[in-house]
Order: structure tokens, then C-alpha cells, then sequence
């Protein structure tokens, strides 16, 4: 009777081992199982998709795109420019949650793919302009034409804080907000010009036309991209501000 009281005893404590294994298990299933989730947001870089993986209990790998695009003309020295506004940019983001809940930090990377800032022009024949401080007229039987470009740094370091985890322990949905920036460095203009400038319109008495490839005229071309520069000099550093909205798998 001893042995059969042993043999009962013995099965039933294996049961409630194998019991509490196998929640232990599920609920370890159940972790590595929902590690994936995917969003949509917008921000100072446009709209955008990302995704998002669990690494660790307390952080996040997060990868995404954002495209912006918009048109406007402008006038500047005398030239009226059609710009267009062109962001196609890659993040990846190590999101670390210090007490496992919704607030992170997170250090990455921006990425800009192609000429971010464009804008091109034709000055009409006889009308003046300024290039570098000197007053020139286009030639009306070689118009000026111009086209610029400012690039950024291609890939350039971020930091942001923020709110929500698309890779929540509990939840299905999110709606994570994030503040930061970018430190991209100084901005870098390129400014080309083809066609003939003059000294003076038509009629003019001792008028003289050149090429813009002349040596003098690309001295102020250059004069002209350091004012650029110099005016972009504080978007430096980027403002990244985002909204969006979380699904997890």
C-alpha cells in the first residue's frame, strides 16, 4: 500500500510539473510570437510606413521611409525660380524603453536618397538680376538660364524621444509619438548657369555680353552659393516631429 500511495504521489506532482511547464512555455510562445509591428505616421519628413522588431525585453529595432514632396516659385536677387521640395529619406532607430512601458529613447539614422532641395529658372532677355553682388542683364539672343540644388549630408546621426511601442508586451494597437533631430550638418548649395550675361540692357551705349562660363562671372557664381549656404546654415540640424499609428502582429 505504501508503494501504491508512492506510485499516486509521484504522478501527481509530475502532472502539476508538467503543468506549470507547459504555461511556462506558453506564455514564453506567446512572447516570442508577438515581436513585429508595423505603422504609418507623419512628420516634418512627410508620411511614412516603418516596422518595428523586439530585441530584448526593454528595446526595439525599428526601420522606415517617409516621402515629402512640394512645388512653389520664388524670387531671389532678381531671378524667379520654380523650387521643388523633394525628401525621400530611410531611418533605422534602436529604440530603449528603461521601464519596459511606453517611453524610449533612441538613437539612428537618416538616410536622404537623390537631391532633396531643386529649383530652375530662365531670366527673360534684357531683365537684370544680381549674382554675388554684381548687377547683370541677360543676353536676349542667349538667355540665362539657371538650375540649384542644396544637398545634406546622405546619412547624418539622429536623436529622439518618445511615446509608444509598436512592439507593445500587451497591446495590439498604438499611436507612438516621437520628438527629435537630425544633426545633418550644413546644408550645400550648387548654383549653374548657362547662356550670356551683359553689363547693361539693350541700346545701351558701350554694351558688352559674356559667356557665364567666363572666369569673372563664375567667381560671383561662386560668391552667390556661399550666400545660399550661409542663409541654410541653421537647418543644420533638422526638427523631427511625428505622429502616427501602430499595429502589432
Amino acid at each position: 500500500m505504501g508503494l501504491a500511495v508512492g506510485i499516486a504521489y509521484g504522478d501527481s506532482a509530475a502532472s502539476r510539473g508538467q503543468s506549470a511547464f507547459g504555461s511556462g512555455s506558453g506564455n514564453e510562445s506567446g512572447w516570442a510570437s508577438d515581436r513585429v509591428g508595423v505603422g504609418v505616421k507623419a512628420s516634418f519628413l512627410g508620411v511614412g510606413a516603418e516596422v518595428a522588431t523586439r530585441v530584448t525585453h526593454r528595446t526595439n529595432a525599428r526601420a522606415g521611409f517617409n516621402i515629402l514632396g512640394y512645388s512653389r516659385s520664388f524670387s531671389k536677387d532678381g531671378i524667379n525660380y520654380g523650387g521643388h521640395l523633394s525628401f525621400r529619406t530611410f531611418e533605422a532607430h534602436y529604440d530603449i524603453f528603461p521601464w519596459a512601458g511606453n517611453f524610449h529613447v533612441s538613437p539612428g539614422v537618416l538616410a536622404y536618397m537623390g537631391n532633396p532641395v531643386t529649383a530652375n529658372a530662365v531670366v527673360p532677355g534684357d531683365q537684370s538680376f544680381s549674382l554675388g553682388g554684381q548687377t547683370y542683364y541677360s543676353d536676349p539672343s542667349a538667355p540665362v538660364a539657371a538650375n540649384g540644388r542644396v544637398n545634406f549630408n546622405q546619412v547624418s546621426p539622429t536623436a529622439t524621444v518618445g511615446w509608444g511601442n509598436l512592439v507593445h508586451h500587451s497591446k495590439r494597437f498604438s499611436i507612438p509619438v516621437e520628438l527629435g533631430v537630425a544633426f545633418q550638418g550644413s546644408p550645400k548649395s550648387t548654383l549653374n548657369l548657362t547662356g550670356n550675361v551683359c553689363n547693361a540692357p539693350s541700346g545701351a551705349l558701350l554694351r558688352s555680353c559674356m559667356s557665364t562660363s567666363n572666369s569673372n562671372v563664375q567667381s560671383n557664381v561662386v560668391a552667390e552659393q556661399g550666400k545660399i549656404n550661409k542663409s541654410m546654415a541653421p537647418f543644420k540640424v533638422y526638427p523631427i516631429i511625428s505622429i502616427g499609428f501602430g499595429y502589432k502582429f
